[in-house]
């Protein structure tokens, strides 16, 4: 396989996990509570549902209400393109930079929080100005945390830092990369809108972060908007898992390296969302004025990181 084919692998690879992720924290956080739960693939029935919906559009939205989700879905889906999903290194590594990356995500934040203010709705405002909040301390802990890899590594592109810890595994266990990981996780947590920053299964409008933004949408903009809710906590999962804990992927292009690449990262995401069922059955949601604080400790964690890595360097 040449390397723009398994580009275009890993992004339908991540348009067809991405679904199936949700649904296993759903099916894991069931069983922890001592319930049946929906089966893991319930989203997949939820996606082919919404997209045969009607469309209802608030008379108060304009063109960007009708556009944003077709934004929000494509600059998370390019993201798939650019970070090391199964394989290194990739035809788009050269320009795969954390700083791309990041903005890429920033627009598709912004572009949600424009979707929920458009209908002129109380919620989707609320929603908005809470969206924001959080991506003002967020979207820069992420550069950061990446950064302190990319001292070590010795380039912010996302292909060689990972390229740099399978030659150097020890680098895995050291101060910058636990305390970057840390940041990150706590960043993942709070823009896939997970607990204790939101909760996504909450039916009350008051405490709603992103369900709040997406209030007046549905039919196929729901379906795109929840997709690439969904592809977001994919991609985050994968930099957790690929940026730190690498093995596994495929360094040559054959099919049983690629195979081995593809049954790896399903088992890291699983992983993960066994992590992420057991926290959320543990600990309930941060009251709203407490959240910046949360991200106030990943964004001091990732600039310890960074110093970490300068003087451990």
């Amino acid at each position: 396989m040449t390397g723009y084919s398994i580009e275009v692998f890993q992004c339908l690879l991540s348009l067809m996990l991405a679904p199936g992720l949700v649904g296993m924290v759903r099916w894991f956080k069931a069983r922890l509570q001592n319930r049946r739960g929906a089966p893991p693939w319930q989203p997949y029935f939820e996606l082919k549902k919404l997209f045969g919906k009607e469309v209802i559009i608030s008379t108060h939205a304009s063109w960007l209400f009708r556009v944003a989700p077709y934004i929000v879905f494509t600059s998370v889906v390019s993201v798939t393109l650019l970070i090391p999903l199964i394989a290194v290194p990739l035809p788009f590594d050269p320009i795969g930079d954390l700083i791309l990356v990041v903005y890429l995500l920033l627009v598709g934040t912004f572009f949600l929080s424009l979707a929920g203010l458009d209908p002129a709705t109380a919620f989707g405002g609320m929603g908005a100005s809470r969206e924001m909040t959080v991506a003002a301390i967020a979207e820069p802990t992420i550069a950061v945390a990446i950064f302190g890899l990319a001292i070590g590594a010795g380039s912010t592109n996302l292909g060689n830092i990972v390229a740099a810890t399978l030659v150097n595994p020890g680098v895995t266990i050291s101060p910058g990369h636990l305390l970057a990981f840390a940041a990150l996780f706590i960043v993942t947590l709070a823009e896939t809108g997970r607990l204790p920053v939101d909760n996504p299964s909450t039916h009350l409008e008051l405490t709603m972060i992103h369900e709040a933004m997406i209030l007046e949408y549905s039919g196929r903009y729901l379906a795109l908007m929840e997709w690439a809710s969904w592809l977001k906590l994919l991609i985050f999962f994968s930099l957790l898992s690929n940026l730190f804990i690498p093995w596994g992927l495929a360094l040559e292009f054959t099919p049983a390296a690629l195979s081995i690449a593809t049954a790896a990262l399903v088992l890291k995401l699983v992983v993960f969302a066994g992590v992420i069922a057991i926290l959320e059955t543990r600990i309930a949601k941060l009251r709203l004025f407490r959240v910046p604080e949360l991200l106030g400790v990943s964004f001091v964690l990732a600039l310890l990181a960074v110093t970490s890595s300068f003087l451990l360097k």
